[in-house]
């Protein structure tokens, strides 16, 4: 029996044996009765891993053989091309040309040379102080190819050729049409449009009738006209550069080269209204210095027309306000081109302040004074239920209950995935929105106020019942007629006061350098000041409070800074922070 339970033992095992091999997909062959060797393992696959990605960071973009201080970060892998490039919105929209277009979901639908790229807002990263994106399939799609040394990042497109120029009216502008044989960037410095093409002297003839005066600006053509641009775009297949001009334009043979200083301010300077233009410790200083008690100017919050939402440039800013001397003002959001703090005219806030961040506030032509400002709002129904309010008219989203009115603009639409709203005439419910209502949009009348609840915070009263708003301000610089809103404040009262922690700035936003736009005042004279670094960043808030309590200045507020900042002086911009003409939401100017 023990014979007989080992041969079926065999069996069993020659049966699991020729079961596993087919199994596999193969039969063991039998010979002449004989029982085979056993089959070789399979060969080993190697592992396949992917090879670990690396990130390179830097602060210096040349396009085209120009430099110019801005952030991007590189993500690929070690010695191969790039996966990701994250450049900064305002490079892409001032140094390209590439088109930008705001949904109300908080995404973006960009657009160059017919290629078009929708960026949805977790496809929008902060770089240092700038909103920026994976710009790589734009870039790739037009053939520019990235290259990286230290921290410098290179792009580059082929000069290509202008073909034929067009041009026909549309309403009030006159849109002119460049034809061109092969994308390129199109870029703002300053006043001028400046295009990497050849153009020969016939075509560029053509642009001079057109109000468009050309001069050479490095391997391109400079084109300027007498008033800004209203809209400049492109498009693809063909290739084209679309311009679009007041209809009035430029006569032809306009001189090209920085625009005059008015006339009528060229007569102030010197005579209560000083320009200086100075150089300490490797920053260059513009200041413009006037007494506002005397003279023709005086100190106004520059506005967006119609309303908060919008950007640009400084020059139409202050063209819109009528300023003659101009700087940019306030945070705002980039990307939703809102505003994110203080600014208040005439007694109106159009946009309330925000984490106890630093203003400066005056009424009539007196001094403004500074500090620090909060604006505390209640609802109460009459169920004698509070309810506190987070904001007023503000691009900062917060769960909570924020007020909107007709400062805010014509209408009011959702800033966040899911709003219920009530909207007060005369202080009485008269309607209720749900989310789907607001993300269309809801109309804001003279006189009406929008109470939008957020974050899941339930307003409990019906339409009918009657709601009374309460405000005070956390100081009394919030009374006064003219409010605008930075921050940190650096000087007060002759002592330097810098605490980003007391207005809720982040550690690495007060160690970086960058060019800084500030306002200041004297014993007698306020200030409009821009520092841009000649060499490096641009100072530190705290070596920018120090350099201020040199110069004299007893008050001092930081605005926004970065490519934001720049100065006008008789329409003309004459400094700019990174070299590129960023476009503001608000600013301060000086105005007849």
């Amino acid at each position: 029996m023990a014979l007989m339970g080992a041969a079926a033992r065999s069996r069993s095992l020659r049966a699991v044996l020729v079961t596993s091999t087919c199994l596999l997909g193969v039969i063991a062959p039998q010979v002449a009765g004989k029982q085979q060797p056993p089959l070789p393992p399979p060969p080993l696959i190697p592992e396949v891993r992917p090879l670990p990605t690396t990130t390179r960071e830097g602060d210096t973009i040349q396009i085209n053989g120009r430099r110019q201080q801005a952030h991007w970060r590189w993500v690929g892998t070690a010695g191969g091309p790039p996966q990701q490039l994250w450049l900064p919105l305002e490079v892409l929209q001032n140094q390209l040309g590439v088109s930008s277009r705001p949904l109300g979901d908080g995404s973006l639908d960009l657009e160059w040379f017919g290629q078009a790229l929708r960026v949805p807002t977790s496809g929008q990263q902060a770089l240092k102080d700038e909103v920026a994106i994976d710009a790589l399939p734009l870039l790739e799609a037009v053939g520019m190819r990235p290259e990286v040394l230290n921290r410098r990042l290179t792009l580059n497109l082929p000069r290509g050729d202008l073909q034929r120029v067009r041009s026909a009216h549309q309403g009030l502008t006159r849109r002119v049409v460049l034809d061109l044989a092969a994308p390129t960037p199109v870029r703002q410095e300053g006043q001028d449009l400046v295009l990497d093409i050849n153009a020969n002297q016939e075509l560029r003839k053509r642009l001079s009738q057109l109000g468009l005066a050309t001069r050479p600006s490095g391997a391109g053509l400079a084109l300027r006209s007498s008033k800004p641009p209203a809209r400049v775009f492109t498009l693809g297949t063909p290739h084209r550069v679309v311009i679009d001009l007041p209809a009035e334009g430029t006569a032809p043979g306009t001189k090209t080269g920085q625009t005059p200083i008015d006339p009528r301010l060229k007569a102030l300077l010197g005579r209560g209204l000083r320009w200086e233009k100075l150089s300490r410790n490797g920053v260059r200083i513009n200041a413009v210095r006037i007494e506002p008690r005397q003279g023709p100017l005086r100190l106004m919050p520059m506005v967006q027309p119609g309303g908060a939402a919008g950007l640009l440039t400084l020059p139409q800013l202050a063209q819109q306000n009528r300023a003659w001397v101009a700087i940019n003002g306030g945070y705002f959001n980039r990307v939703r081109r809102l505003p994110l703090g203080a600014l208040k005219l005439n007694g109106r806030w159009l946009s309330g302040p925000i984490l106890n961040r630093g203003v400066a506030a005056w009424s009539g032509r007196e001094l403004p004074r500074f500090g620090r400002l909060k604006l505390q709002e209640w609802v109460r129904g009459p169920d004698g239920r509070r309810l506190p309010v987070v904001v007023r008219n503000s691009g900062y989203v917060q769960r909570g209950i924020s007020l909107y009115d007709s400062g805010w603009g014509s209408s009011y639409k959702a800033l966040s995935g899911a709003e219920t709203a009530l909207l007060l005439k005369g202080g009485n419910v008269t309607q209720r929105f749900t989310s789907a209502q607001l993300d269309q949009g809801v109309a804001l009348g003279r006189g009406d106020l929008l109470v939008v609840g957020r974050g899941g915070v339930q307003l409990p009263w019906l339409e009918g019942m009657e709601i009374v708003v309460t405000s005070r301000t956390s100081s009394p610089l919030g009374e006064a007629e003219q409010v605008v809103g930075g921050g940190p404040l650096l000087l007060q009262q002759g002592r330097i006061v810098l605490n980003g922690a007391a207005e809720n700035f982040g550690a690495t936003f007060l160690r970086q350098g960058a060019p800084r736009t500030v306002l200041g005042r004297d014993d007698s004279e306020v200030w409009l000041i821009t520092l841009v670094g000649e060499a490096g960043p641009g100072p530190t808030l705290a070596e920018s409070a120090r350099l201020l309590l040199q110069l004299g200045l007893k008050d001092a507020l930081n605005l926004d800074g970065g490519s934001s900042t720049g100065l006008v002086v008789g329409g003309s911009l004459r400094v700019t922070g990174r070299g590129v003409a960023g476009r503001v939401n608000n600013g301060v100017g000086l105005v007849p």
